[in-house]
């Protein structure tokens, strides 16, 4: 699926981050970002199944599971039209944006990142997730003290709050967690994992290795996981 070219193209975005020169080079962008992203997504359809029935592997190159590579500059001060990566969410077939409970791969020149849960989802569905740590602390406490959670993600990410949510003791023994704005298991590797034959493989093992934490969400908001 994935070449060198991956490589190449995104190398050389970064020095012509502008659309004059993407438009001079969109084929190369198809052939060496979007048909290879589209023949993974695809690849995975059937090994995201045996997971789980309930995520969507949308190989269509555009309204699919793949990421435009447009940014949105609106409230940025970088103003350059182009991401630095290609990225695909498998997510949630209740879910309508990249909020929703899902997997999710992104690759870079710099690495290659794969895992699943949940980014920055609405206020009440982070409330549900954040009383259900309170309600079910065991529960929470065997996630992070998993070895296999461990072995692939190091542990629990996801950006948090300075200070505890109002309304949580300061005192809790997952008030780290419970500050947090997202909740995520993701695997780092070096990018050049994506021109192993073994790389689908090695998503699908980290999937079902990220299950318990999507497992854990989909109680929290009443979803079938």
């Amino acid at each position: 699926m994935f070449t060198s070219k991956f490589f190449e193209f995104f190398n050389a975005l970064a020095k012509n981050n502008n659309r004059e020169w993407f438009n001079e080079h969109k084929s190369d962008y198809q052939q060496a970002v979007v048909q290879p992203m589209c023949a993974f997504i695809e690849a995975m359809e059937p090994r995201l199944r045996k997971i789980s029935p309930h995520f969507i592997a949308d190989s269509r190159p555009h309204g699919g599971s793949m990421f435009r590579i447009y940014r949105d500059v609106r409230f940025s001060k970088n103003k350059s039209p182009y991401k630095l990566h290609a990225a695909c969410q498998f997510r949630h077939e209740l879910g309508k944006d990249a909020h929703t409970v899902g997997f999710y791969v992104h690759i870079s020149t710099e690495e290659a990142v794969f895992g699943g849960g949940v980014w920055l989802p609405p206020s009440e569905e982070l409330q549900k997730i954040r009383n259900t740590i309170v309600g079910n602390p065991h529960a929470w406490r065997q996630i992070k003290s998993s070895r296999t959670v461990k072995k692939y993600f190091g542990g629990i990410g996801g950006d948090g709050l300075k200070r505890p949510p109002r309304g949580f003791d300061a005192d809790h023994e997952h008030i780290e967690d419970l500050k947090r704005k997202s909740f995520f298991l993701m695997r780092r590797e070096p990018p050049e994992i994506i021109l192993d034959d073994g790389f689908v493989r090695e998503v699908e093992k980290t999937f079902k290795a990220a299950m318990p934490l999507m497992d854990y969400i989909g109680f929290a908001q009443d979803i079938e996981i």
